[in-house]
């Protein structure tokens, strides 16, 4: 028979390390049980705790002024309410067990779980409010609390955690679920906070430092020195008479009370005259002197002035005051912390000054603040309609809580004078006052949140120009909807001087004559187009005011219509904004303007390769401060495209070659990469068997028409798959090659193209890209399905590539591409100069992110080296 455990007993008496070490062991047992709780279980035991501490707020209250000297019983009966009653009301249905919110689309789950054992420590001002608000918050988050009083609070506030602690019991909470120190020291309230998993610090500015000094987690208050402001539009028998209110509750013990008011010039009498109707006492001269030696002594406040009445206070200073005086009010100059009433002073001891102007009253009240209330609570009094005056207040209060018209004592406690402001009895005052949290604490702040986050896939998309016509002699048919559909008026042509020197722009302009819309045309765009080429279109562009770009070219006429078109429409666009890399086109942190407002968008391929008039993409070069600025957004995809092969005949061998293998390289990486998707796929993998097929046949007979039409349609299919799945690292290494030796960048694709796919087939490759739908590395059987597709296969999958590699570098050879970069003239000495700085920009390229094999710089290095000298 198994032996049985035995637990060690707890000691009645919490008096020395050992007795709270047993103690603390037994509440973490108990707290674990708690744990499993349901939130009905945790409901109905809060509900029980808050009911029990409500009906003997009036004894606690008197526990607590008989054993303290301090305060009014009356309050205290007020404050004891209001910690069960505010505090049950506010967080009764709040849901702090097992799942807090799910959203099953997003797959998110947030779950609930306690922290564990909360070490509280209790102030001497607020002994039993304090208490009753600290283990009430605790119950609900099924956390174990211990508390620590004040030595001269400590039977009342052992008294409040007992009469929690039974109802709790009663009602099925663990035993032993709240405990106390019994006779406390600052040993014992040291081993609390050292052992505890949390600690809720209430209490002077040394107890709270110990706490966050402690190496764990405190929840912390910071001191409270609230300066109020009376503005000349304020209500004036309100404002006074409201901070009475405040400042003479449980005599002014809440740290949020009021310790100083700055009031405008103009209502100073008013204001001074309404103080002394309502029963105040403003010092004489000889007088402010005898307060301010009672009230600071050695820097620091007098204990025996705190919570006591303003003529108990009086008397201590020698002062002879009415016995129903409710507060002591100084007439004083100086903010500085050198004036005694410019600091906190826990009584019915108030600080008043004079302001000629609101910025005078702001500038005081910044300085009070420093003196010792950074972060608290500041109070204004002001006609709400002064929105300038308040909004000025609120941006420079360096405070957790900016009150306006309110008690400050209640307004900043929360719930009773406003209605979002939590309730609460621990007042955090964030950075400013050395604390973690700025806002009033609750039992969020004794939770740890579990967020359960499943892996989703992106959203995705296919997107195109919302027209894309096609088949020899398409474009006049196509054009017509200009005029007829669409009722243009006025169109810029935007091409190259051979185009139009050639006559290519030659049956635009005379569809556009017939259907009456006015044309003007741009042809001065370069190979390379640059920023002052668009510039000067642009300008010609905002002249004539076209509702209508018609771009005619290759890639570098398309890109540049599209820069022209961006600066018509948005004049102010930056450049450097635009070109922002990002990794993922719906996050990126510059929003690109709305484009087509002022012109619709046609553009006309005459070249077989880029696949620009379906893409996002444009690329335009600053010459003066050499930089090239890639474009990419959905907002420069054009509205039509026109792929008419009679536009195409003419195409040279070269060009034929460079934009053919390109389309190649736009086809696999389109497929290869992590975006792809089966709406990608089928462009790609149709455009790249046409490549395979028809290209040799384009490249050695210009006039054949089929092979003509079948490149074109495998440009446009290979661009519409690209625009919506991206490239990949060989179009960025292709992108740095072509830019600094000027290769064209359909060879400098074709001369990385295979290395790269022998790259990316690696099974263990050294890192993976990052995107949610790719989901392991397969780009090898993902090339084998590219092979199978074209007709190729081999007795395995490595064999497959193997063979698709060799027809890819057979068709390379029959259009004429050489073998290695060196082959194309480029000096090893020039290469190699400028290989690091191409490697680090092709690894920042915006085409890297979306490649299935995640390179390192070194790798792309290796690669640039492989294909510079053929090993």
């Amino acid at each position: 028979m198994a032996k049985k455990e035995t637990q060690t007993p707890v000691p009645a008496i919490i008096d020395s390390v050992e007795a709270l070490q047993a103690k603390m062991k037994a509440m973490r047992e108990a707290q674990k049980k708690f744990s499993t709780y349901s939130q009905e279980q945790v409901d109905k035991i809060f509900f029980a705790a808050a009911m029990a501490a409500n009906k003997q707020r009036i004894p606690l209250a008197k526990m607590a002024v008989a054993e303290t000297g301090m305060g009014v019983v009356e309050d205290k009966v007020i404050k004891n309410h209001y910690a069960a009653e505010y505090i049950y009301n506010k967080y009764k249905t709040m849901k702090t067990c097992g799942v807090l919110e799910e959203d099953p689309a997003f797959g998110i789950k947030k779950v609930a779980d306690p922290i564990g054992l909360v070490a509280a420590v209790i102030p001497t001002t607020n002994p039993t409010s304090t208490a009753i608000f600290k283990t009430l918050i605790s119950l609900k988050t099924r956390n174990a609390i211990i508390i620590s009083p004040h030595p001269r609070a400590k039977n009342c506030t052992i008294e409040a955690a007992r009469i929690v602690l039974d109802a709790a019991v009663a009602a099925g909470a663990p035993e032993g679920i709240i405990g106390w120190i019994d006779v406390p020291s600052l040993e014992l309230t040291n081993e609390v906070m050292k052992e505890a998993d949390i600690i809720l610090a209430t209490g002077g500015p040394g107890m709270v430092k110990s706490a966050y000094s402690s190496g764990k987690p405190a929840l912390g208050v910071g001191a409270g020195n609230t300066p109020v402001i009376i503005d000349d539009t304020a209500d004036i028998r309100m404002a006074v008479n409201s901070i009475i209110h405040s400042k003479t509750f449980d005599n002014g013990m809440i740290c949020a009370s009021e310790q100083s008011v700055t009031v405008l010039d103009k209502v100073y009498k008013q204001v001074k005259d309404e103080f002394i109707y309502r029963g105040c006492y403003f010092l004489k001269s000889d007088e402010i002197e005898k307060v301010r030696k009672t009230i600071i002594i050695n820097g620091a406040l007098n204990a025996k002035i705190v919570g006591q009445s303003a003529y108990t206070i009086a008397k201590l200073a020698g002062v002879d005051v009415p016995e129903k005086t409710k507060i002591l009010i100084g007439e004083v100059e100086s903010v500085d912390i050198s004036e005694e009433f410019a600091h906190e002073k826990l009584s019915p001891v108030l600080a008043m000054y004079k302001a000629k102007t609101f910025e005078e009253a702001l500038e005081k009240s910044e300085q009070l603040i420093a003196d010792g209330g950074y972060g608290h609570t500041s109070s204004l009094y002001i006609n709400t309609n002064e929105k300038e005056k308040m909004a000025e207040h609120a941006a420079r209060m360096k405070t957790c809580r900016i009150l306006v018209n309110t008690p400050s004592s209640h307004g900043g406690i929360g719930d009773l004078y406003n209605f979002k402001l939590n309730p609460s009895l621990t007042l955090g005052c964030g950075t400013w006052g050395g604390n973690s949290v700025s806002e009033n604490v609750g039992p969020k702040h004794l939770l740890n949140i579990k967020t359960v986050a499943e892996r989703r896939e992106n959203m995705l998309w296919f997107r195109t120009p919302e027209k894309v016509y096609f088949k020899k002699g398409c474009m006049p048919v196509a054009l017509d909807e200009l005029g007829t559909v669409m009722g243009k008026k006025k169109a810029f042509i935007v091409t190259d001087t051979f185009l139009y020197k050639n006559g290519y722009v030659n049956p635009i302009e005379q569809k556009l004559d017939e259907m009456g819309i006015q044309h003007t045309c741009f042809y001065d765009v370069a190979p390379d187009p640059t920023l002052t080429c668009a510039k000067e279109g642009t300008r010609q562009m905002l002249n004539f005011e076209p509702d209508c770009i018609i771009a005619l070219g290759g890639g570098s006429a398309m890109d540049a219509a599209k820069i022209m078109w961006v600066m018509y429409e948005h004049p102010e666009v930056n450049f450097h904004d635009m070109a922002m890399d990002f990794i993922d086109i719906r996050k990126r942190i510059y929003t690109f303007p709305k484009m087509g407002e002022k012109a619709y968008f046609v553009a006309i391929p005459t070249s077989s390769g880029t696949g620009s008039e379906v893409t996002p993409f444009a690329i335009i070069t600053d010459e003066e401060a050499g930089v090239k600025y890639p474009l990419a957004d959905y907002e420069l995809l054009p509205n039509m495209a026109i792929v008419d092969v009679d536009n195409m005949m003419s195409q040279p061998k070269g060009l034929t070659s460079a934009s053919g293998i390109d389309v190649m390289t736009h086809a696999l990486e389109a497929y290869a990469s992590v975006m792809a998707t089966d709406y990608t796929d089928g462009m790609a993998l149709k455009a790249m068997k046409n490549v395979l097929n028809y290209l040799p046949v384009a490249y050695e007979d210009g006039t054949n028409l089929e092979a003509r039409q079948k490149m074109a349609d495998a440009s446009c299919m290979a661009g519409m798959a690209f625009a919506n799945a991206f490239l990949g690292v060989c179009h960025s290494m292709a992108h740095k090659l072509g830019a600094f030796h000027h290769l064209p960048h359909g060879v400098a694709n074709a001369l990385l193209l295979t290395l790269v796919m022998k790259y990316n087939a690696e099974e263990v490759p050294t890192k993976m890209g990052t995107f949610s739908q790719y989901e392991y590395p397969h780009t090898l059987a993902r090339y084998v399905e590219c092979a199978n597709f074209c007709g190729i296969a081999g007795k395995n999958d490595q064999d497959t590539l193997d063979k698709f590699i060799a027809a890819i570098e057979d068709l390379k050879e029959k259009i004429g591409i050489k073998k290695t970069i060196a082959e194309y003239g480029i000096k090893e000495e020039d290469f190699l100069a400028t290989l690091d700085e191409m490697v680090e920009q092709a690894f920042d390229d915006q085409c890297t992110g979306a490649n299935p094999r995640y390179p390192l710089m070194s790798e792309i290095k290796e690669l640039y080296l492989k294909a510079y000298y053929g090993k």
